[in-house]
């Protein structure tokens, strides 16, 4: 295990365990809305059946109902509030999951076969020791101590191959840690804001029941679904990244089974889509919210903005990846990245 591997699939099992953790605490807060929402409601009623007797009008009992529905909502809070709207957003999480571990499955498939054909080009090439120990000691011993020089020069040339391959392994692991970092952070923050909304929820539909207050209850039924779909947008984004991977793989496997090629361990374009999906899951807020409209503030203005400034200071970077990436691709006659998995499922 490398130093920088990190069980993520943990660190998001537990924010899943917290979420649930955290949801009896709304029965605390129903208690404190019931009061609120209890004054409001008298206040409400109070109000529109004076000023239909002031004006001498029929009292319309139809609206009055508001505040006494709103008042059931309250108290069954968890039951008839969060389990109606999680029960009915369910399906989209299963189905874009589904999607995504399709994805997921053919990348395993094509990763496979395209290690044992980059493994037969080497052997093509006649330096099947540079990967395999094996082979190399058996070299070693078939040259004999008379062929010091050769044997020298295969020593250093495993070795230099070794280095660089010990450091496109330590540059891949470091952008696998942001990218994971990446999807852990929007996670963090999905499951924070949904415990937030979840267990202040009762005070928002008290509020409601207050003249001036009445789009609170619109505006928090908007923002938990459009966080809670920050998972579902998550996972079709992971299913992006993994189809674009799918078709390199794809395109490098055909080029594998030419016998004249001989593949090449860059791994530029590889590294370019990393950073591509760590600016693209700090845009999941924004893609959330073209979903479902939650107006007035946005709360992930912050996730916004930092998703800008990362999208600068990394377009630089990838520019000259880029550049430096099929330049040496002309060079040595294309280059293939490393089959990787891009996209790594996490649910909450």
């Amino acid at each position: 295990m490398t130093p920088l591997a990190i069980d993520f699939e943990n660190l998001h099992q537990l924010l899943r365990n917290l979420y649930q953790e955290m949801m009896p605490l709304c029965g605390d807060m129903v208690g404190v809305a019931k009061g609120v929402a209890g004054l409001g409601a008298l206040f409400y009623v109070a109000y529109r059946v004076w000023k239909a007797l002031a004006n001498a009008e029929p009292v319309d009992v139809f609206p009055l109902l508001r505040p006494f529905a709103i008042g059931l909502c309250i108290m069954f809070f968890p039951t008839i509030v969060l389990g109606t709207i999680n029960t009915v957003l369910s399906p989209v999480v299963q189905g874009t999951h589904a999607i995504l571990e399709g994805q997921t499955l053919d990348m395993s498939e094509y990763q496979k076969q395209k290690a044992d054909l980059e493994y037969e080009a080497r052997v093509r090439e006649g330096k099947a020791w540079l990967v395999d120990d094996e082979v190399y000691d058996q070299k070693l011993a078939d040259l004999g101590i008379t062929d010091m020089g050769e044997i020298i020069g295969m020593w250093w040339e495993r070795t230099w191959y070794g280095i660089k391959s010990w450091f496109r392994e330590l540059v891949r692991d470091f952008f696998d840690l942001l990218f994971n970092a990446a999807s852990l952070t929007v996670d963090t923050l999905r499951t924070f804001f949904l415990v937030v909304l979840s267990i202040l929820g009762p005070l928002s539909f008290a509020l409601s029941i207050y003249d001036g207050f009445q789009s609170t209850l619109t505006h928090w039924l908007s923002k938990y679904i459009c966080v809670y779909l920050w998972l579902p947008i998550a996972d079709l984004f992971s299913a992006v990244l993994a189809k674009i991977q799918n078709l390199m793989l794809q395109a490098d496997i055909a080029a594998l089974q030419d016998p004249n090629y001989i593949p090449d361990s860059g791994d530029g374009i590889y590294i370019i889509f990393l950073i591509i999906g760590i600016i693209g899951y700090f845009t999941i807020p924004t893609v959330a919210e073209w979903v479902v409209q939650a107006g007035g503030g946005s709360g992930t203005g912050a996730v916004n903005r930092a998703a800008s400034f990362g999208a600068g200071v990394a377009g630089g970077v990838t520019g000259t990846l880029v550049g430096k990436s099929f330049s040496h691709g002309k060079s040595n006659g294309g280059s293939s990245p490393e089959g990787r998995n891009l996209a790594t499922p996490n649910h909450s």
